[in-house]
């Protein structure tokens, strides 16, 4: 079977999970943003934390994300995780600091804390949330698709040679093309309103998609790993695969936060 077989079987596998969890919602989704959140922060640690790390220290850092973890799972009220985020993401950097654990411990938790919280807080428990989520997954799901495909066929100048060499101009614009293509069809399915509105909204999606990837290469780059983990066959690590999207989750949460509210951000731009 060749690398891009792999890619394949393994995306479609990835998406029909995480489709299937979509759709029930509820603690299965808040589960699996749980599970995102802790396999990104054990990811980033294993690539980024200091050599010779006091034990203690580093089990803190452990510990504090665990406890993320299960407030994510639980469902807390928003203001309520965003605090104790915080709460953690200081005693981490403290402990760091304390521990010679390294400066990249507590960027670790708040960026692997807010993935989990984004994506969780957008589905929430309505159909729009449903709709907010499967509008994000189009969007990004469409941007790698038709980035990878584009670049390929067309080629031409890198995007940001130092930081990934295999990414191009002509698959970013691609990418985005196709990003707003699904994400207008997506909601337009979904019989939501506002569809020029929702189309400038996935340009800004794919567009932060690409770039919390360049972001996730960048931190691999400098920490000289290739992928961030080996779990996913043909992909590398978690971190890998939902780059993009927790980026783009992050984005799509603060529009929503401005637009509606911070327990409800879906209801701004998908209305019930």
């Amino acid at each position: 079977m060749s690398n891009l077989q792999l890619r394949v079987l393994s995306a479609v596998v990835l998406a029909a999970a995480a489709l299937g969890l979509t759709f029930a919602g509820g603690l299965a989704f808040r589960l699996l943003c749980a599970l995102i959140a802790g396999a990104v922060f054990y990811e980033w640690t294993r690539m980024a934390r200091a050599d010779g790390a006091a034990r203690v220290a580093t089990l803190f850092s452990d510990l504090l994300m665990a406890v993320f973890v299960i407030a994510i799972a639980l469902g807390l009220p928003a203001g309520q995780q965003l605090l104790l985020l915080a709460v953690l993401t200081v005693a981490c950097a403290a402990a760091s600091a304390m521990g010679g654990a390294g400066r990249w411990e507590a960027p670790g938790l708040a960026y692997a804390g807010l993935s989990g919280f984004c994506l969780a807080l957008l589905r929430d428990g309505d159909r729009s949330g449903l709709v907010a989520i499967l509008f994000l997954f189009a969007v990004v799901w469409a941007t790698d698709i038709f980035a990878y495909f584009v670049g390929r066929a067309v080629g031409g100048p890198k995007l940001a040679p130092s930081i990934s060499p295999g990414k191009t101009r002509s698959g970013a614009l691609g990418g985005a093309a196709g990003g707003v293509v699904a994400g207008v069809a997506l909601a337009a399915a979904a019989g939501a309103g506002n569809l020029v509105g929702l189309g400038f909204v996935a340009l800004f999606l794919s567009v932060v998609s690409q770039a919390g990837d360049l972001f996730e290469s960048w931190v691999k780059r400098r920490h000289g790993c290739k992928d961030s983990g080996t779990i996913i066959p043909g992909h590398g690590g978690v971190m890998d695969r939902v780059d993009g999207l927790v980026a783009a989750a992050l984005a799509l949460y603060v529009i929503g936060w401005i637009t509606a509210s911070a327990e409800n951000p879906a209801h701004g731009l998908f209305p019930v």
